[in-house]
């Protein structure tokens, strides 16, 4: 019981850590939202004072994180300070696309590292083992905000195939590519060396096609590899999709984040960083407890 406690326990002390954190370095920041209010509407200086302290920023840092913190911890996340709507209502329309967003590219990713991984062992010689270089390196070398740019300039404004803002199609593919880049080179690994291993050559000595030894000997074993690797893009796409969202329009989190800290709208700031924060943690610890169950070797 502890082994899986005391990891839970590490995550939520995390989470406390990164929720104070936010809280007080939001407010390090020159201005307020009042300050934003005032310049959008030429406030005099006491009715800035006077909407300063009907929204409670005139009082001490560390009163605002008490109050804060009471209404969260019974699910209010208080109202937007800008809009004056329930912060919850709008990440509840905000997270749908964000999901959406990240379902397409991490399924693009999973499918297209999988299957270059799987040809390139089946076909060691190929073009496909090539293309594993090739995409790892795309990963790594090319940012996708930067591919983002490059396909809105090409396709919506040079050929004029697809609109700029509210695509969905565009952002997955590079943000697919860019998971199989992550996973597919690991996973390659795996594989060859797992086919080193003496079951496997037992199953060629038993005249085993190399299609079959993949697909029933290599790639099972390399599951906890995969599992884990998934684990760790799924909380890339966090940052991932963050980007894309501010880049082709879409309304999700990201764009409901940048429009929070430009305005200075503390309690939709930290609402969405403490729900990226809360989805990392159970991320995390749902990958470790599927590679607990598929591997018997870790539950030991």
């Amino acid at each position: 019981m502890s082994a899986i406690a005391l990891p839970l326990l590490r995550q939520a002390a995390l989470i406390c850590a990164i929720v104070i954190a936010v809280f007080f370095l939001i407010r390090v920041v020159p201005g307020d939202v009042v300050d934003v209010l005032a310049l959008e509407g030429d406030l005099a200086e006491a009715e800035v004072a006077q909407i300063r302290a009907e929204l409670g920023l005139d009082r001490p840092a560390h009163e605002q994180f008490l109050r804060w913190l009471a209404r969260a911890s019974q699910g209010d996340l208080g109202l937007s300070l800008r809009f004056e709507r329930p912060v919850v209502d709008m990440i509840g329309f905000a997270v749908p696309a964000t999901l959406s967003l990240a379902a397409q590219s991490l399924a693009i990713g999973l499918a297209l590292g999988v299957a270059l991984a799987t040809l390139s062992a089946i076909w060691p010689r190929s073009p496909f083992a090539w293309l594993v270089e090739a995409v790892n390196v795309w990963s790594i070398a090319i940012p996708t905000f930067c591919v983002g740019l490059a396909a809105i300039l090409v396709f919506s404004i040079w050929l004029g195939w697809m609109p700029v803002l509210g695509n969905t199609l565009v952002p997955a593919i590079v943000i697919g590519i860019d998971v199989a880049g992550q996973i597919v080179k690991p996973l390659h690994e795996e594989l060859k060396e797992t086919a080193t291993a003496p079951f496997v050559r037992a199953a060629r000595g038993r005249g085993e096609s190399r299609a079959q030894i993949v697909f029933a000997r290599l790639l099972p074993n390399a599951a906890p590899v995969a599992i884990a690797l998934s684990g760790l893009i799924l909380t890339g796409l966090i940052g991932g999709t963050l980007t894309m969202e501010v880049l082709f329009g879409l309304p999700g989190l990201g764009t409901l984040a940048l429009q929070a800290i430009q305005g200075r709208d503390y309690p939709v700031v930290q609402a969405v960083i403490l729900l990226f924060a809360v989805s990392i943690v159970t991320v995390n610890t749902a990958t470790d407890l599927c590679q607990r169950l598929i591997d018997p070797r870790l539950r030991r």
